[in-house]
């Protein structure tokens, strides 16, 4: 919706990661420079943590987009409390290996042979393990074991680990882990952006959806939305979002702290109060736009006014959220379709080979 109102090619703020909205922020930067020296020295791990939210999923995606894809064959796991016999069935799967039917040692057998068929065409090989603080202790060993497939002295396979805080607490203290520790050749911990780096942190993203400077955004606005959210960009896509969309509904051009302090009332269910003194408080505070009397004049918004928006816009994030499920079971239906019929052609051509 709000989209088309302000003349927006997307939806610059949306929670899923888009490495089309990547942006390099001072600790982004120093992470994917550590990707990038990882990728160089092609072995080991690389650990790179951080909250939630604070991108690692985002700077990733962008890094597969500037790869040579054909030097480099990357397979990404999303882990949700993986044993060390789903983590070796899975591996395979991101890398497209079949091995139904197969147990754990066939299944590794077969990951080896795939990555000895990519050296042997001048490929390399990279594991890409998101959310690795589900992992257990015996899983992260099932990946230093992957690690150790070399031809010659060259390693078959060099993996990412990205993970929430605790994966890092995990990884420095387990006595378990020590072997792995021993090949992690760097790590870097995502902090959330710095105040003066909301402000292009949010132009970029909107420019990058084609923005034309409508909706303008005051100086108090950034202000609000870094003292609610502290940099973190999920936290601040997620309320620019809601901002974007309360500007629609009321039909304005312009995003004002008053405007996102509601917005975060309605979601955070806090009552709605509006300090005019926030610009001069603010980590980021520049100059008010206005005095601060007529400030206050201009800001004294109708409770009810707002209850009645946000009412309305829980209504269309409702409807939204279903048209989203609708479309993701009708690609799930067409995937599966697609699978169906590649698997029947496959057994076609088999039975034609064997006549």
């Amino acid at each position: 919706m709000y989209d088309h109102y302000y003349g927006l090619s997307g939806r610059p703020f949306q929670l899923t990661p888009d490495p089309h909205y990547y942006f390099e922020s001072g600790t982004h930067r120093k992470a994917l420079s550590y990707l990038g020296y990882g990728l160089a020295q092609g072995e080991g791990f690389i650990v790179i943590t951080g909250e939630v939210g604070s991108g690692k999923s985002t700077l990733v995606s962008h890094l597969m987009q500037t790869i040579d894809k054909a030097r480099l064959t990357a397979a990404t796991i999303v882990t949700s409390q993986l044993d060390a016999v789903d983590l070796v069935q899975m591996t395979a799967e991101s890398f497209g290996i079949d091995t139904r039917g197969l147990d754990k040692a066939a299944a590794l057998k077969a990951i080896e042979n795939f990555l000895h068929a990519e050296a042997r065409a001048g490929r390399r090989c990279l594991l890409v393990v998101d959310e690795a603080q589900n992992l257990t202790v015996d899983a992260l060993e099932e990946l230093r074991m992957l690690s150790n497939f070399q031809l010659g002295s060259t390693a078959l396979l060099q993996i990412f680990l990205l993970g929430q805080p605790e994966f890092r607490n995990l990884l420095q203290t387990a006595p378990e882990l020590e072997q792995l520790r021993q090949r992690v050749i760097a790590t870097h911990h995502l902090e959330a952006m710095d105040a003066d780096e909301v402000q292009p942190y949010i132009e970029h993203r909107l420019a990058r959806a084609g923005w034309n400077g409508r909706p303008q955004l005051t100086a108090d606005a950034y202000d609000a939305l870094y003292n609610e959210t502290g940099g973190v960009p999920r936290k601040l896509n997620a309320v620019m979002n809601r901002c974007l969309l309360m500007g629609a509904v009321e039909q304005t051009d312009t995003i004002d702290g008053a405007l996102v302090v509601a917005v975060i009332a309605d979601m955070t269910g806090k009552p709605f109060e509006y300090d005019a003194t926030l610009a001069s408080q603010a980590p980021i505070a520049k100059a008010a736009s206005a005095p601060v009397a007529a400030k206050a004049q201009a800001v004294a918004v109708d409770s009810a006014r707002y209850q009645a928006l946000a009412s309305r816009i829980d209504q269309l994030e409702a409807r939204m959220a279903t048209q989203d499920v609708t479309m993701r079971r009708v690609l799930a239906m067409l995937i599966d379709w697609m699978e169906k019929e590649n698997q029947s052609l496959a057994a076609r051509m088999r039975d034609m080979r064997a006549a």
